[in-house]
């Protein structure tokens, strides 16, 4: 009787000693393998072991005392950043997009005219814009850039066949997650432009910033340095975007090419 009775309390004892063990085991964290793709998710989160990278990027540019300003302000700061020039903005400001190739930013297309109604007419009109702009920079710099920003951004414009010609025609597309509105206003007061333009950039590891840098955007330049210094205290390291850039473009929700109405 008490050795069936040491057996039962030998067999209870196993039983709960094989569960604790499942328990622990089912708690682990399970290790899991991040896979990158071409373009990198406009929302994406950050990670605690991946290096968080900013790109500041100005649309609309060259002009002439805020474009200079601006990269005053950068040069400053030793920090390099990206312009998307519209081609026929060039023509006598040819000396600040030499500034720019020389100071190591990059330089990107953002069309030749910037009228929309001209621009998104047809795809085929969309591409012109860009080869003759990337002409444009050609000519100045003797560099032919592929890296494109559509004006307002792709939404409603991008399609897959569409994204299919461009990446034909060797351009890689480039919006934003992040902006500090200076487009839609730019008589924003500087304190504003900062905190939109850091308002939510502790859910990202990767920002593409859009800012302006045209006659208008006075108060941009009120507020970049801020904004970098914000950036760099929350650890992100400034780069430049190139060929070699994972893209970033809005979601496709068209299957054709939409037409500016």
């Amino acid at each position: 009787m008490k050795n069936k009775l040491k057996f039962c309390l030998f067999f209870a004892s196993m039983l709960f000693v094989i569960f604790l063990f499942k328990e622990n085991i089912s708690s682990m964290p399970v290790a899991s393998n991040v896979t990158t793709t071409k373009n990198f998710n406009i929302n994406e989160e950050v990670i605690s072991d991946r290096k968080k990278v900013i790109y500041l990027t100005f649309d609309d540019g060259p002009s002439g005392k805020v474009t200079n300003r601006v990269l005053d302000t950068l040069k400053e700061n030793d920090i390099k950043a990206t312009f998307f020039l519209i081609g026929n903005q060039i023509k006598g400001r040819e000396d600040v997009v030499k500034r720019m190739y020389d100071e190591g930013h990059s330089i990107g297309l953002h069309t030749y005219t910037h009228k929309f109604k001209n621009i998104y007419s047809s795809e085929d009109k969309f591409v012109k814009e860009m080869i003759d702009c990337r002409n444009e920079i050609n000519e100045v710099v003797g560099i032919s850039p592929n890296i494109i920003r559509f004006p307002g951004g792709s939404r409603k414009h991008l399609s897959n066949n569409f994204l299919n010609k461009l990446h034909d025609n060797n351009f890689k597309i480039y919006d934003w997650n992040l902006e500090n509105s200076d487009g839609l206003n730019p008589k924003i007061p500087p304190d504003k432009l900062y905190r939109k333009a850091t308002k939510g950039s502790e859910k990202l590891s990767r920002v593409i910033l859009l800012m302006h840098c045209t006659a208008m955007h006075k108060n941009t330049c009120e507020a970049l340095p801020e904004i970098i210094k914000y950036y760099k205290l929350q650890g992100y390291e400034f780069k430049t975007i190139t060929e070699d850039t994972p893209e970033l473009y809005f979601p496709i929700t068209r299957k054709t090419f939409n037409f500016f109405e």
